[in-house]
């Protein structure tokens, strides 16, 4: 069911988002020098190491800033949705030199798919340590749920209009602090 609903949300959001990309592909093509896509190895569900796909930035330049900034950058990854390396929701996909400083309790992160959006990204309005961003990850995948997805998707949808939309968390339990 969950596969089933990242591909239709995949979708969605590329039918939606194709004339934007295709509108970003052309201004890094004729604005800029070198790819117009990146290519990064990360570490997936079970450990399998998969290349993610983003749109080039030059950290100098005013459209990468903007498209870092609006988290642009990041549409060619409905790609590796579609391909079943990633899903809607998860956990952000790390590195494989960061996965091997995981702690065994960390590497449980493994257990599901890397997402889009997720509940640590959600809480990425002040800056988190790895410890700290690994257990909000930690607790998205023991607490999983239709219900948990669709409230993070929500407030994904609602923080890429409003930055606001993000709230403080309560420490001890990963949950928002009401």
């Amino acid at each position: 069911m969950k596969r089933g609903g990242d591909l239709a949300v995949a979708a969605l959001a590329a039918v939606v988002a194709l004339p934007l990309a295709l509108l970003i592909a052309v201004l890094l093509r004729c604005g800029t020098t070198g790819p117009v896509l990146l290519r990064q190895t990360r570490t997936g569900r079970h450990g399998r190491e998969f290349r993610i796909l983003r749109f080039r930035t030059d950290p100098h330049g005013r459209l990468g800033a903007l498209l870092r900034r609006t988290g642009l950058d990041e549409l060619p990854r409905l790609w590796n949705v579609a391909r079943g390396e990633m899903g809607v929701i998860g956990p952000h996909p790390d590195r494989p030199e960061q996965v091997l400083r995981y702690s065994g309790r960390e590497r449980g992160r493994l257990a599901v798919r890397p997402g889009l959006t997720g509940w640590a990204q959600l809480h990425a309005d002040r800056p988190l340590t790895p410890p700290s961003r690994a257990e909000l990850d930690l607790w998205y995948v023991e607490h999983r749920s239709l219900r948990l997805d669709l409230r993070i998707l929500g407030r994904t949808v609602l923080a890429a209009f409003r930055p606001s939309a993000t709230r403080p968390l309560d420490e001890e339990c990963g949950r928002p602090a009401r």
